[in-house]
C-alpha cells in the first residue's frame, strides 16, 4: 500500500506539516475508534487554550510512541531500555522548526541541555508529527528555571487500589490544602490516579518544593490511613502513594491535555472538585470527548494563573514535623540527610553505611 502523502494541520495561524497522517496509533477498543498520527495532531490544535495554559514557557520533556501504541510496548526509562518502543526527548529533536523556542535546563548530574520551551499552539502540533503523546513540563517557566512555580502533588494508587479510592483521597487533600489557605487544581492521571496542581510564588528552590510536598503527604496520612509517603515499594500496602519525589528537579509529570499511551486514548483532564468527585470512569475523558467538553465548558483550570500562593504554610508544616529527609530517586547524588538507600527487608542480618553500603558485622 502506497504511503499516504503529508497533509497540513492549522494551529494557531501556522500550516504545520504531519507525514503519515494515517498512520494508525492507537487501535480501536470495543469504545472508541482507532486513531491515527493526523487525529492526534488535530486533537492538540483542538485544546489549545487548556494545552497551552499547562505547557507555555515551560521547558518540555516530549514522550514518543513513534510506531504508536500496542500491548506489550514498552517506555524506555533508562540506558538499560535499548529494545524500548518508545522514549523520553529531552533535548530539542533534530529538524526542529524556526518558530520552536527553546530554554537551558541544568540536570541533577550538573549537565546542561537545550529543552522544548512551547511558546504557541504550533510546537505541540509539531511534535506529533514527531510521534509525541504526552508532554512533560517542568514547574517551572523560562524566566527562572531554578524555581518553581507550581507544586505539584501526585496520589498515585497501589495495587489493590482503585481510581475511585484517588478521587476520595483527593477530596480529602482539597480540605487540607484549604486549611492552610491553598487552592489546588486537579486532574485525571488519564489512569487510575490524580494530580493536583497548586500554583506557588516562584521563591523557593526545588528541594524546598519537595519538602513542602513531604510535609502535605504526612499531614494527609496521618489523617486518612488509606494514604502513604512510604517510598519503599514494599511498605506501602494497599494505599494511595504521595509521591513527594515529583517534585525533585527534572522530575516531570503528564501535563494537562496530554494523551497517555493507553488504550483508548485517554486524557490527562482538568476537572473541577465537583466533577472529579462524579466521574467513574477516566477513560471515557478521551481524545473523541475531551476537545468537545472543552469547546462547551472551558478549561476547569482556567483560573490558576490568577493567585501564587506561599509556600510558607507546607514549610512551616515541614519543620513541625521534624524535618526529617526521605530517599530521593536511585538516580540522584546521595543527599544531604538522605536515610539510607536499603529496601528495608534487606537491612536484616547486615549493617549499612549512611551510603547505602552494606557492612558485614
Amino acid at each position: 500500500m502506497a504511503k499516504a502523502p503529508a497533509v497540513e494541520v492549522e494551529a494557531g495561524g501556522r500550516a504545520v506539516r504531519i507525514s503519515s497522517p494515517d498512520r494508525v496509533i492507537y487501535e480501536a477498543t470495543d469504545q472508541t475508534p482507532e486513531v491515527t498520527k493526523l487525529m492526534v495532531a488535530e486533537y492538540f490544535a483542538s485544546v489549545d487554550d487548556g494545552l497551552m495554559r499547562a505547557l507555555r514557557e515551560r521547558p518540555t520533556a516530549l514522550e514518543r510512541w513513534t510506531s504508536g501504541v500496542r500491548p506489550g510496548m514498552k517506555l524506555a526509562t533508562g540506558p538499560q531500555d535499548k529494545d524500548a518502543d518508545a522514549f523520553y526527548q529531552k533535548r530539542v529533536p533534530k529538524g526542529a522548526p524556526d518558530f520552536l523556542e527553546t530554554v537551558e535546563i541544568t540536570f541533577p548530574s550538573g549537565r546542561t541541555a537545550e529543552e522544548i520551551c512551547p511558546t504557541e499552539i504550533a510546537v505541540p502540533v509539531w511534535c506529533a508529527h514527531m510521534g509525541t503523546l504526552t508532554f512533560h513540563p517542568w514547574p517551572v517557566r523560562r524566566a527562572d528555571v531554578d524555581r518553581p512555580d507550581e507544586l505539584r502533588l501526585d496520589l498515585d494508587p497501589q495495587p489493590g487500589t482503585t481510581f475511585a479510592d484517588s478521587v476520595r483521597v483527593a477530596g480529602v487533600a482539597k480540605e487540607l490544602l484549604e486549611e492552610l489557605g491553598l487552592v489546588g487544581y486537579p486532574k485525571t492521571s488519564g489512569n487510575r490516579g490524580v494530580h493536583v496542581f497548586v500554583r506557588i510564588e516562584p521563591r523557593w528552590e526545588f528541594v524546598d518544593v519537595r519538602h513542602a510536598a513531604i510535609a502535605f503527604g504526612r499531614a494527609l496520612a496521618a489523617r486518612d490511613d488509606q494514604v502513604t509517603v512510604e517510598w519503599w515499594k514494599e511498605e506501602r500496602g494497599e494505599r494511595i502513594f504521595v509521591d513527594f519525589n515529583q517534585n525533585n528537579r527534572d522530575r516531570t509529570m503528564a501535563s494537562a491535555y496530554s494523551l497517555r499511551p493507553l488504550p483508548g486514548a485517554p486524557v490527562s483532564t482538568p476537572l473541577s472538585w465537583a466533577e472529579l468527585a462524579e466521574t467513574k470512569d477516566p477513560k471515557e475523558l478521551n481524545l473523541f470527548t475531551v476537545p468537545e467538553r472543552l469547546a462547551d465548558t472551558g478549561d476547569a483550570w482556567a483560573g490558576i494563573d490568577e493567585v501564587a500562593y506561599s509556600l510558607q504554610p507546607l514549610l512551616d508544616l515541614w519543620e513541625e514535623q521534624g524535618a526529617v529527609e526521605l530517599n530521593f530517586p536511585p538516580d540522584y547524588p546521595k543527599m544531604p540527610g538522605e536515610p539510607p538507600r536499603v529496601q528495608p527487608s534487606k537491612k536484616v542480618a547486615s549493617h549499612w553505611d549512611e551510603d547505602g553500603n552494606r557492612v558485614e558485622p
